[in-house]
C-alpha cells in the first residue's frame, strides 16, 4: 500500500521557547506541539500525569443521582444486578463495580449477555433472562443501555429501576433511566470526560461511592483504597481503544504501574498463559491480555473472563486462564479463515475508483469475530468496512471506519434498512435482514462518495518531524519516552530522515525470511533499522528518505538505538512530504 507522507508543520520559534522554558529538547517540544500542547502548565501535567489531577466524579451527569439510589438500595438491602457487556471494557467495569460494591456492603450479582443468543446490550432477551435468574428491582447497566429505550421502558413497567453507566452515544429520546451517567451528556465547558470508556466511568463511580461513604461514615469506606482497582481500569481503557489523553492518560499511567505489580490472581494467571515477559505496557495489554479476555465473549459467553478477573486464588484462576487461552487460539483460527475469504473476495473485484465502502456478508460467518475481520479489511484496503454473518433471517455485523467517515452517523441515515444499529464514528455494530444488504452497500457508498476525498482514501503516514541519525541516541529516546503511554489519540513518535543510503547490504531474518535488517547512513551516523514483514517488497537503493519509529533495543544488557522502518521513498520521488 502506498502511503501519503504527512509531515507536521515545524514550529521552531515556539518549540525553542518551550524547550528553554521546560528544559526539554526541541524534538520533544515539537512532538508536544503536534499533540496540541503549547502551554507550559498543560505540558507539565501531560508529562507527569497524577491521579490528583482528576476532576471530581460528581461533575459527571447524573452521578449524584446514581450514588444516592445505590445508597438507598444498600439501606433497604435491595439486590443490585450489574448487567455488563461481553468485551474487555464491559468485563472489567462489571468486575470493578462488583468488587467495590460487595466490599462496601451491597448485595450484588452480575449478568453478562450471550453474544450469539441474546445480542449486544440491554436486549429484550437479555433482560428477560437476567430477571429470570436474578429477580431484582434495581439493575445497573454498564457499558450498554444508552439507546435501550424499549428495554428500559419494559423494565419500568415491571417495577424495575434502571441505572445506566455507559460511554456510547445516547439515543433521542434517551432511555428513561433513573440515572444516566454518560460523559456524552457532559455540558460544554465542564471537564473533558467524553473520552472515558466504561472502565474509567466505573472507577469514577467507585470514587464517588467511597467519597460519599467517607462523608456519611459508611463502614469500610475510610480504609478502601480505590487505587487497587486501577489494574482493571488500565485493561479496559487500553482494550477499548479510547484516546489515551486527559483522564485516560492518568488512569492508564497509574493502572500500568499497578498492573506490573498486581497480585490479583486472575491477572497473574493471565500473564502466565500469555507468556508475558518484562514490563507490561500498552502493547502487552492490547495484544496479549485483551484478546484472551475477549475470546470467551466472542465465541461463547464472557462469564469465564469475568470469573477469572474476580478469582480469589491462583488455584481458581489457573484453569480459567488456560481455558481462555485455548479459546483465543480457536478464535484466531476462525478469524484467519474468514479474513482470508473476505479479503480474497474483495481483492478479486475491488475498484478503488468506485468502491468507497466495503460491505461483505455470508451465512454462518461467526459473528463473534466479524469485528476483528472488519478491522483487517479496513487496514488492507483503507476503506470503511462492514463484515456480516449469522443466520438466514437476520445477519449481525461490525464495522470499522477511516478518518473522515462517521460510521455511526451513516448507519443512522440507513436506519430504514436496518433492524438495529449503534456505536461510534470509527466502530459500530449493525443487524440487518440479508435481503437488504445490497441496497445497504449501495447507499453507504453513495454517502461516502459525497463525504470522502480521494486524498482521504490513501492512508496517511503522519510524521512528527525531520531529524538526523546523529540525534537518535539512547538519551534522546529516553526523553521521547516521556510521551508514553502512547496509543489511540496519542500516537507514538514517527520521524523522518532525508537523504540516507544503505551502509551495507540488507540481511534477511525470520523463519520465512520475511523480515529485513538494514543499516542506513546519512554520511555522519549509522543506524540499524528493522523492516518487519517486508516480504518480497522492493529493497531501498541509492539515496532515499526513510520514515520510522525510534526504539531502544535491549540485548544482553546492552541498550542501542534501532529504527522500526515504516516506509521509504527514493529521493527523486520525495522532494516534498
Amino acid at each position: 500500500m502506498t502511503y501519503r507522507w504527512s509531515l507536521a508543520p515545524a514550529q521552531p520559534a515556539l518549540a525553542e521557547h518551550l524547550a528553554r522554558e521546560l528544559g526539554i529538547s526541541m524534538l520533544l517540544a515539537q512532538c508536544l506541539l503536534n499533540r496540541g500542547l503549547s502551554e507550559p502548565v498543560a505540558i507539565a501535567a501531560f508529562l507527569d500525569p497524577r491521579l490528583k489531577q482528576m476532576a471530581d466524579p460528581f461533575l459527571l451527569p447524573d452521578m449524584g443521582r446514581a450514588v444516592e439510589r445505590l445508597f438507598v438500595a444498600r439501606e433497604r438491602d435491595e439486590l443490585v444486578v450489574i448487567f455488563g457487556d461481553y468485551d474487555v471494557d464491559g468485563v472489567t467495569s462489571t468486575a470493578l463495580l462488583t468488587e467495590v460494591l460487595r466490599t462496601l456492603g451491597w448485595r450484588v450479582e452480575w449478568y453478562l449477555p450471550h453474544r450469539m443468543d441474546e445480542g449486544y446490550g440491554l436486549s429484550q432477551d437479555g433482560v428477560e433472562n437476567c430477571l429470570a435468574k436474578f429477580p431484582a428491582k434495581l439493575l445497573l447497566a454498564v457499558d450498554c443501555g444508552s439507546t435501550a429505550v424499549e428495554s428500559v421502558g419494559w423494565l419500568r413497567q415491571r417495577g424495575v429501576e434502571v441505572m445506566v453507566l455507559d460511554h456510547h452515544q445516547v439515543s433521542s429520546p434517551a432511555p428513561a433511566a433513573c440515572a444516566l451517567v454518560n460523559p456524552q451528556l457532559t455540558p460544554v465547558g465542564q471537564p473533558g470526560f467524553r473520552e472515558l470508556c466504561s472502565a474509567g466511568l466505573a472507577f469514577k463511580l467507585a470514587h464517588a461511592l467511597v467519597k460519599r461513604g467517607r462523608e456519611t461514615g459508611l463502614a469500610g469506606a475510610e480504609t478502601f483504597d480505590i487505587r487497587s482497582l486501577l489494574d482493571l481500569v488500565a485493561l479496559g481503557t487500553i482494550a477499548d481503544r479510547v484516546p489515551l489523553t486527559g483522564e485516560n492518560r492518568i488512569l492508564v499511567t497509574a493502572g500500568l504501574e499497578r498492573l506490573n505489580t498486581t497480585r490479583r490472581p486472575g491477572l497473574v494467571a493471565l500473564k502466565e498463559v500469555a507468556q508475558t515477559a518484562g514490563t507490561i505496557g500498552v502493547h502487552e495489554v492490547g495484544f496479549q491480555f485483551g484478546p484472551r479476555l475477549n475470546a470467551a465473549g466472542r465465541l461463547e459467553n464472557a462469564a469465564a473472563a469475568l470469573q477469572l478477573v474476580l478469582a480469589g486464588s491462583l488455584a481458581e484462576a489457573g484453569p480459567l486462564a488456560k481455558a481462555l487461552d485455548a479459546q483465543n487460539r480457536e478464535r484466531q483460527k476462525i478469524e484467519r479463515s474468514i479474513a482470508e475469504e473476505v479479503i480474497g473476495a474483495v481483492r478479486a473485484r475491488f475498484n478503488p475508483e468506485s468502491d468507497y465502502v466495503i460491505v461483505e456478508g455470508q451465512l454462518l460467518w461467526h459473528i463473534g469475530v466479524v469485528g476483528i475481520v472488519a478491522s483487517r479489511v479496513m487496514r488492507e484496503f483503507h476503506r470503511p468496512a462492514l463484515v456480516l454473518g449469522g443466520e438466514s433471517g437476520e445477519w449481525r455485523g461490525s464495522g470499522r471506519s477511516i478518518e473522515g467517515f462517521d460510521l455511526a452517523a451513516a448507519l443512522r441515515e440507513c436506519g430504514d434498512l436496518l433492524i438495529r444499529h449503534g456505536g461510534h464514528a470509527m466502530a459500530a455494530g449493525v443487524t440487518i435482514h440479508p435481503d437488504n444488504v445490497e441496497v445497504f452497500r449501495k447507499r453507504l457508498n453513495e454517502m461516502a462518495r459525497r463525504t470522502l476525498t480521494p486524498e482521504q482514501l490513501q492512508p496517511a503516514l503522519r510524521l512528527d518531524a525531520e531529524t538526523s541519525l546523529a540525534e537518535m541516541t539512547v538519551e534522546r529516546l529516553e526523553e521521547l519516552a516521556r510521551l508514553e503511554p502512547v496509543g489511540q489519540g496519542n500516537a507514538g513518535v514517527h520521524l523522518a530522515v532525508r537523504g540516507v543510503k544503505l551502509q551495507r547490504p540488507p540481511m534477511r531474518m525470520g523463519k520465512e525470511q520475511q523480515h529485513v535488517k538494514l543499516w542506513v547512513t546519512d554520511g555522519r551516523a549509522v543506524c540499524e533499522a528493522v523492516w518487519w514483514n517486508a516480504g518480497a517488497a522492493r529493497m531501498p537503493d541509492g539515496m532515499f528518505d526513510v520514515a520510522f519509529v525510534p526504539q531502544i533495543n535491549e540485548y544482553k544488557g546492552k541498550r542501542t538505538v534501532q529504527l522500526k522502518l515504516l516506509d521509504w521513498r527514493a529521493v527523486r520521488q520525495a522532494a516534498k512530504f
